[in-house]
């Protein structure tokens, strides 16, 4: 291909990023966001005003394994405005990014292209480190359940797990306040496993979350590996709709966007 690039072209980035520092990826006034930092880093790398729109409104505090964002010129801006190969534009934003924040691969989209809206699909995974001492290496990149979880204990969490499959209305499991009127989402995927590092890690799949969605999914697992909820609940509580028979929220930091999905693949390049 020619460069520069068609000045209609978008291109996008795919993000990891720890999240633990910030007031999560979109940009507010009470602290600094993913998006501001990659905002600033695209500023500096194509030189001139960028605007950076993400996939996904991540929390304070949760982790993205592979976020996608789409940088595109500031209006007025449009012409001759990427001059770098897209296999290289990794290498260009890890002179202006922070060790917390890292592209790993970049591609072409067209203008039309909205990494939220056009989205299919969403994988998020939340890990648990169940021991009775605290590991200063898992500090802020898991949740530390001093409970050991036994194995009946996660068959019970696996079972409950598969009971979030499907079409179904997650009121129950969205956070109280929330505006969002339509709480229906299909869940492709929901598991439990012990992986071999010792950690227990929840992984959920589906076309949309709500608001602390899949923390509440994991508080609720959580409760059904202690006893307090049972895993044939699960079904009742999605039908009654009501929060305060679900589990607690789980703190943000076991947890991470890992896979967005679209309907036609994104050629990553990284070289």
């Amino acid at each position: 291909m020619r460069w520069p690039y068609n000045a209609l072209m978008k291109i996008l980035l795919k993000v990891q990023y720890i999240g633990t520092a910030y007031c999560g990826f979109q940009c507010q006034k009470n602290g600094s966001s993913i998006q501001e930092v990659l905002t600033q880093a695209a500023e500096r790398v194509f030189g001139r005003p960028c605007s950076v729109t993400g996939c996904s409104r991540t929390d304070a505090g949760v982790h993205a394994l592979g976020y996608v964002c789409a940088v595109s010129p500031a209006i007025g801006e449009t012409v001759d405005w990427c001059r770098i190969p897209v296999p290289k534009i990794h290498r260009a934003f890890a002179l202006f990014l922070p060790p917390d924040i890292s592209v790993c691969a970049a591609a072409e989209a067209e203008d039309t292209f909205h990494p939220r809206y056009d989205a299919v699909e969403k994988e998020y995974v939340y890990r648990i480190w169940d021991a009775p001492y605290a590991t200063p290496f898992l500090k802020d990149r898991s949740y530390h359940s001093i409970r050991r979880i036994t194995p009946e204990g996660l068959d019970c969490m696996q079972t409950a797990a598969a009971a979030y499959i499907g079409k179904q209305d997650f009121r129950a499991f969205m956070a109280g306040g929330t505006a969002d009127k339509d709480t229906v989402r299909t869940v492709m995927r929901a598991w439990v496993e012990r992986q071999t590092d010792g950690m227990i890690q929840f992984s959920v799949a589906a076309d949309g979350f709500l608001y602390n969605m899949v923390r509440i999914m994991t508080g609720t697992l959580l409760d059904v590996a202690a006893g307090r909820i049972l895993p044939q609940d699960i079904s009742e509580i999605l039908s009654c709709g009501d929060r305060s028979r679900a589990g607690f929220t789980a703190p943000p930091d076991g947890l991470y966007l890992r896979q967005v999905w679209y309907p036609s693949k994104i050629s990553w390049q990284c070289e």
